[in-house]
């Protein structure tokens, strides 16, 4: 008689966990939303049925549609953050450290990230509830990749730092408008590539 094998015991998820991965599936659903439809077109409706989340599971995470937007940024940002971290912690090998970190801030500031907070920030300017729930949100996470770029060049000074993260950030998003827009898919390869060496000069100097 053969011996019956045994399963281990599934483990069940606690509360708490639960309640965070239904947190998380709104949030992961309000980014597709928001790249997918705009804005505009993303109720919260929409984002429920993504998620696979209830109405009410909904309301009690998020209490309006201005919050769940803003967590839902502050959300990808940080995975973002995240991964752009874990690449910063390998550019001591790195012989290109500048023009590299100059990369890291495209590829977080581009894409997806940029969609997306494209369509809050022109939703925000005529909609005061979003923009007063958005506004901290996004200043926080802004100096948070901004501490992620000082720690990882200690030995440029404070001003300069400021001075490349800041033209940097701008001139991403800048080219990542122009590429939503229809701009030339081979802009942002040549203007980054004249911008690092700018950018190294500066350092230089």
């Amino acid at each position: 008689m053969s011996t019956p094998i045994s399963t281990p015991a599934r483990t069940r998820r606690t509360q708490a966990e639960r309640s965070e991965r239904t947190r998380e599936q709104l949030l992961a659903a309000t980014i597709d939303c928001l790249v997918d439809l705009g804005y505009a077109g993303t109720s919260v409706y929409e984002v429920c049925k993504r998620a696979g989340v209830s109405r009410g599971a909904q309301q009690h995470h998020f209490a309006t549609k201005a919050e769940l937007m803003a967590h839902a940024l502050e959300y990808l940002v940080g995975r973002l953050r995240a991964e752009t971290l874990d690449a910063l912690h390998g550019l001591d090998d790195d012989a290109d450290r500048l023009a590299t970190g100059i990369d890291l801030l495209w590829q977080s500031f581009s894409g997806t990230l940029s969609t997306a907070a494209m369509e809050l920030w022109v939703a925000a300017r005529t909609d005061p509830e979003l923009r007063a729930t958005l506004l901290p949100v996004d200043r926080a996470l802004g100096r948070a990749t901004y501490e992620l770029f000082r720690e990882a060049w200690p030995e440029v000074s404070p001003e300069k730092i400021d001075s490349l993260y800041w033209l940097t950030v701008n001139l991403t998003r800048g080219l990542a408008l122009d590429l939503m827009i229809g701009g030339d898919p081979q802009r942002p390869k040549r203007l980054l590539g004249e911008w690092k060496q700018l950018a190294a000069a500066i350092v230089l100097s």
